[in-house]
């Protein structure tokens, strides 16, 4: 499997391309500000072509390309149905900047815009897409709609879990914006996050690659879950 990704934007929210091998068909997760570019320098590395693009949900600084990347490629975008309704207006339901510094960030032009095909999926839906094999996890908390995207191990591959807002290298996702609850946050943790495998390779929406085992072991808002706290996730990310 090939799976590789870049942070984008003032943001730096990471852009996934996952596919079976090089010289194949591709998904792209989370196409975010200014993503465009790069990915497709990594398309023409390894000769992908899309043919999907997934979401962990619905914040502009996850979605802000995902319109020109579909319609430039002709592709549908998925995205929890509970999140479906931010696609129509990604600015309104997020929170960002005001529409002054979004504006300044684009050069004086914002258009985001809803995709042509949008389809949804809900809870343990099973994503057959590009050869890949992709199980959804629904993970309330960030925003009602935040899920990720598990493949299972195979070969000499671990497990891989693309957590979206939900989990951190260290931390965990915001649940002080619009669509934020840390009663959802935290079981979303403990049905979702704990279960898997220590093994398995996180690739979060924000910063560096970690696995289940490390966060089991360092990460303090998941050691106040395993002691019966409810955690207070901290103010990162959008």
């Amino acid at each position: 499997m090939l799976v590789t990704g870049f942070p984008a934007g003032s943001w730096g929210t990471n852009c996934y391309v996952l596919a079976t091998a090089p010289g194949e068909e591709c998904v792209v997760v989370d196409p975010g500000q200014d993503s465009l570019g790069q990915l497709r320098e990594v398309l023409g590395e390894h000769r992908l072509r899309p043919v999907a693009v997934l979401l962990t949900h619905g914040h502009i600084d996850h979605v802000w390309s995902v319109a020109p990347l579909a319609h430039a490629e002709g592709i549908p975008a998925y995205i929890h149905a509970d999140d479906r309704y931010r696609l129509a207006d990604p600015t309104g339901t997020s929170f960002a900047a005001a529409r002054d510094q979004l504006l300044a960030m684009t050069d004086g032009t914002l258009e985001l815009t809803e995709p042509d095909d949008v389809r949804t999926f809900d809870d343990r839906a099973r994503l057959e897409i590009a050869g890949l094999d992709l199980t959804v996890a629904h993970a309330p908390g960030h925003t009602e709609g935040s899920a990720v995207f598990l493949a299972p191990a195979a070969g000499d591959r671990a497990p891989l879990m693309v957590s979206g807002d939900l989990l951190f290298a260290g931390s965990i996702g915001r649940t002080d914006l619009p669509g934020g609850d840390p009663l959802a946050m935290a079981e979303s943790l403990r049905r979702v996050v704990l279960p898997q495998d220590d093994e398995t390779v996180v690739l979060p929406g924000h910063g560096e690659l970690t696995t289940i085992g490390r966060e089991r072991a360092t990460n303090p808002f998941l050691a106040e879950l395993r002691e019966g706290h409810a955690p207070r996730p901290p103010t990162r990310g959008l």
